[in-house]
């Protein structure tokens, strides 16, 4: 890591995650990016010696080590008030980035001035590309985007051919997975950072709904590739991971579709998933 004044602040929020975080930072590490960076954990209170393995084997890395488990969405917001280059990368801990990745995505960002995020292609271990875009949530599009996942994990293989089209070329979309994401901190900023109310999901997308709003673009690029461990962080407590999930869920309707809001809350109710609190 560079000792310069950073231009790039990449953060990773770890959560119970160490040997994915290992295999996150050791990828980082073996190919670090060419500007000047900085790399910064937050950990959210792991149990599994997490930061004392970061800061034995990464001593050039920060960790900011929170008394509990503040979410994704906060403690993205804790990473980012903490550094200061001009752009910011967040990256999940399940993740792995080859060579070249991170400076071929911001070469794309910058090469794009109406652009403020920049989301990589995401595929998994054995190559499989993610639907890690699309269109803003709402009661058809959340249908579309699950209805072609769903298909796409299944191996259906029209939707697989789709899917591998529309990963191989570059668009604006509305939004890209916060597994990745590369955003101008001057655009974070305007618009507040992450919306803590999302203690885990969504987030993204309703970030990259307020960078829309301001008339600035979002940007999917083929042209990095990252490698993403789905589900790792799920396995540690699924059950938690569902009720946050649905959390987030209705918080998000009640932002951005009110009117959908009640509809949503009976039909958990109905199937015994309307998250308490």
């Amino acid at each position: 890591m560079s000792v310069d004044r950073p231009h790039l602040s990449i953060i990773i929020v770890s959560f119970n995650t160490r040997p994915e975080l290992e295999g996150c930072l050791g990828s980082i590490a073996g190919a670090p990016p060419a500007m000047p960076h900085e790399i910064v954990v937050v950990d959210n209170a792991s149990g599994d010696g997490s930061p004392e393995t970061v800061r034995a084997q990464w001593p050039e890395v920060r960790v900011l080590a929170q008394p509990g488990n503040l979410g994704f969405a906060r403690a993205n917001n804790v990473g980012m008030r903490q550094t200061s280059g001009g752009l910011i990368l967040l990256l999940n801990s399940d993740t792995l980035v080859p060579p070249g990745a991170i400076d071929a995505l911001v070469a794309r960002l910058r090469a794009r001035p109406s652009a403020a995020v920049a989301g990589p292609r995401l595929a998994d271990a054995a190559g499989r590309v993610e639907l890690s875009f699309g269109p803003m949530i709402s009661p058809l599009g959340e249908l579309r985007q699950k209805c072609l996942t769903g298909l796409h994990a299944r191996g259906f293989p029209p939707v697989s051919r789709w899917v591998e089209r529309t990963t191989s070329v570059e668009h604006t979309v509305d939004w890209v997975s916060g597994a990745a994401l590369l955003v101008h901190r001057g655009d974070a900023e305007a618009v507040g950072l992450l919306d803590e109310r999302y203690f885990m999901y969504t987030e993204d997308v309703d970030f990259c709904a307020a960078i829309r709003a301001r008339g600035r673009e979002v940007l999917f690029t083929p042209a990095a590739t990252i490698t993403h461990l789905r589900g790792r962080s799920r396995a540690t407590a699924p059950a938690a991971v569902d009720a946050a999930y649905r959390h987030s869920h209705v918080a998000f309707y009640e932002k951005h579709h009110p009117s959908w809001a009640p509809i949503l809350r009976t039909y958990l109710r109905l199937k015994g998933q309307l998250p308490g609190g």
